[in-house]
């Protein structure tokens, strides 16, 4: 397997007597955009949370540039370089949008509880600190005109914007996409699969799970398909599209029979 910014080799993990990932390994090299696909219940978010942390594998490995990180709790992965988006927005509704987004700084900071009881000076810069680098962010992402507006007050593609400029506050090296465009309609899509772009030529490497054919498509480097658990096909958007195995998941037997005859 090619060296990458994150590797898995080999990744199992079972609930009960359903096999949810079932010996998956692929790679993503830094600055890709990588897609992972399937139909419903292939395997995709698990194996996210296995990445991020929040599951640990039966078995196989995770690697982060180049160090094992199998097991690591959610937290730590973050704080290495991983954050991560959900299919649903988990913002805090009762806090501003720039609340909301200086939440991400905390894997960055390094004033505990302590040093805020005492109102420490440590304390009070990197508090300015989080503060300018969340309003730059939700400048970038033309967000910075709602900052002190309620989260819940938004509309979903906006809040999704909000999860987005959370995640990046985190100063992620990888960041894990699930489901970005769940929801949205076909503009928000469209203005997506730009600031998916726009945040890869930040030098954030993404990898993106997706149902959203015509945006993976168009905006990936490189896809992984997931069936039942297993990996089936990987490789360039143009050759998964025209894959047997791929076909027969997506569309079934026949279809693959029409094509062939």
């Amino acid at each position: 397997m090619a060296e990458g910014l994150l590797m898995t080799r080999k990744l199992h993990r079972h609930f009960g007597g359903l096999e949810a990932v079932n010996d998956v390994s692929f790679g993503v090299p830094r600055g890709a955009i990588k897609a992972i696909i399937g139909p419903n219940g292939a395997g995709k978010t698990t194996l996210f949370n296995l990445i991020a942390g929040t599951l640990a594998p039966h078995e196989g490995e995770v690697y982060f540039r180049g160090s094992r990180i199998t097991g690591w709790r959610a937290h730590a992965v973050a704080r290495l370089g991983i954050a991560r988006t959900f299919q649903t927005t988990k913002l805090f509704p009762h806090m501003t949008v720039l609340e909301n987004v200086m939440v991400g700084r905390h894997p960055r900071t390094r004033s505990g509880f302590i040093a805020g009881m005492l109102n420490l000076p440590r304390t009070w810069r990197e508090e300015r600190e989080s503060r300018d680098k969340a309003m730059s962010i939700l400048d970038d992402l033309g967000l910075s005109g709602c900052a002190l507006e309620i989260a819940s007050n938004l509309s979903f593609g906006r809040q999704r914007l909000v999860e987005f400029a959370r995640a990046l506050a985190t100063e992620p090296q990888l960041l894990l996409l699930d489901e970005p465009a769940a929801g949205l309609n076909i503009y928000e899509t469209q203005a997506l699969a730009g600031l998916i772009l726009k945040i890869r030529g930040r030098g954030v490497t993404c990898l993106v799970v997706e149902h959203d054919m015509s945006l993976v498509m168009n905006i990936s480097d490189d896809v992984v398909v997931l069936d039942q658990g297993r990996k089936i096909a990987e490789g360039p958007p143009r050759v998964i599209q025209t894959d047997p195995e791929v076909i027969r998941v997506y569309l079934g037997d026949e279809h693959v029979a029409a094509d062939q005859s």
